[in-house]
């Protein structure tokens, strides 16, 4: 994979390595207790960054099996919702910007499933979730990319150039013709960004397709979606501690949170894929409002039972004040947040505290 392929711009959670850990008590001594060994295997191939599946079974070569049928899924979905790589035989996201202006293109029920729901995102999050911002992050992608690579040459775009961009991120120009499978966007200069909601829905229906396959007990994180089946072999939860943003900090991880069977736990932030300008961070969660990185908090933490639901939400969230984000979280019912500002305070959703153990 291209290492310049960005699927976080605007949702970031994006790039990732580890937002959230994955914890587990007991060195392995309630396993002993049952039949069935814990096993781990990742991947750094997938939506460029890394995937990790921790699942029980009754041998290494039963649980390399499940894993490889995990990973396969998530292979689908990568190439699908690639912006920027073509694959043999694929009509994906680029190839729908490819053709923006010029004609529908028609592509795998998959793509028309995950843009729908991100039109859906869009409304319920009152714009800050929008997926046709493609020509804007672009914008910003680039500047990052040669701020990263190069910080003498470090620079911002300006907002005359944002603003023109802007004029093309209508979301009513995304076309979706569910009689003839297809997806047009009648602004040529338009394109679409899918960091926001793809790799969460694709967590989602990733495990959704394991539970079809009769699986149990496992937990899957892509670059910082974190979402498990069942829970631990001994019948007890999975726990996952939220890493501390500030990674100056001695203290890695701030909290450990317990998950039931179908939870997961997204976060997004602004410490792992930033640059500077002028001493000041510029991360890469762009507030449509603005048009500039938001710098508000240093990350916004999900939990929920919907992966894909989480990661927009976690967008959402980061580009919004505290009170405008906890009247949004504490009007939707099965979600919670944890807030963490550059001053390392914290703030909790109504029940949020509920799930923490230590």
């Amino acid at each position: 994979m291209d290492k310049k392929k960005i699927f976080g711009c605007l949702a970031i959670v994006a790039l990732i390595a580890f937002i959230v850990f994955i914890k587990f008590s007991g060195d392995g001594q309630s396993e002993a207790l049952t039949e069935k060994t814990k096993y781990n295997a990742t991947f750094l191939d997938i939506f460029d960054t890394r995937t990790e599946i921790v699942g029980y079974a009754d041998s290494e070569e039963e649980f390399a099996e499940m894993a490889q049928q995990l990973k396969d899924q998530l292979i689908i979905y990568n190439n699908l919702y690639d912006i920027y790589n073509d694959y043999d035989g694929v009509n994906n996201i680029k190839t729908i910007n490819d053709n923006a202006g010029v004609a529908p293109v028609e592509v795998d029920q998959a793509i028309i499933d995950m843009l729908k729901f991100s039109q859906e995102m869009y409304y319920e999050t009152d714009g800050r979730v929008n997926v046709a911002m493609g020509s804007v992050l672009s914008i910003w992608h680039r500047h990052r990319e040669i701020g990263m690579d190069d910080p003498e040459r470090a620079t911002l775009p300006t907002m005359e150039e944002l603003e023109a961009a802007a004029e093309h991120t209508d979301i009513n120009n995304l076309i979706i013709d569910d009689e003839n499978n297809t997806v047009y966007l009648s602004d040529p200069e338009m394109s679409l960004d899918v960091g926001s909601t793809a790799k969460g829905y694709a967590v989602q229906k990733t495990l959704e397709y394991a539970r079809e396959q009769g699986m149990n007990n496992v937990l899957l994180s892509l670059g910082g979606n974190v979402q498990g089946i069942g829970g631990r072999i001994d019948g007890t939860n999975f726990k996952l501690g939220i890493q501390n943003p500030d990674m100056d900090s001695e203290q890695e991880y701030l909290k450990t949170v317990e998950i039931q069977d179908g939870q997961c736990v997204v976060s997004s932030g602004d410490y792992q894929r930033f640059y500077e300008v002028d001493g000041k961070v510029y991360c890469h969660i762009i507030n449509p409002d603005t048009l500039f990185p938001s710098d508000t908090f240093g990350q916004v933490s999900i939990l929920t039972d919907d992966s894909g639901k989480a990661d927009a939400f976690s967008t959402a969230v980061y580009n919004m004040t505290l009170e405008e984000g906890m009247d949004f979280v504490n009007s939707h019912d099965g979600v919670e947040a944890m807030w963490v500002d550059h001053e390392g305070n914290i703030y909790y959703s109504d029940n949020f505290e509920e799930s923490i153990v230590e």
